[in-house]
């Protein structure tokens, strides 16, 4: 499995001090506490960033359940994880090809 950069998820969830490196265990540590301390104070502001890095719903509804296998904040830092990883493997793969006839439009 590849590694992606630990910035995909420090920099949304304003995380400081992470390795770039970090592996998949420790930002899992690093991000559930984070989202444990979103879902206590902010957690209108943790719902927006979900959506924002687009975390579906429906795999958002069942962590949440009271009767869910693990804590609500590990079961979405696992989503989270998830998600940043397909969107990791997704930039590495698929590369757009350049846009015809935007000749002047260069920034």
């Amino acid at each position: 499995m590849p590694v992606f950069p630990s910035n995909l998820i420090s920099v949304p969830f304003e995380l400081e001090n992470v390795p770039p490196q970090a592996g998949e265990a420790e930002l899992l540590a690093l991000l559930s506490e984070r989202i444990e301390e979103m879902l206590e104070k902010r957690p209108e502001y943790l719902m927006s960033l979900l959506y924002r890095l687009d975390v579906l719903e429906e795999k958002i509804r069942p962590v949440m359940r009271p009767d869910a296998p693990e804590p609500a904040h590990i079961g979405l830092a696992r989503l989270v994880l998830e998600r940043q990883k397909q969107r990791a493997e997704t930039k590495q793969t698929i590369k757009p090809d350049p846009l015809e006839g935007m000749e002047g439009w260069e920034w």
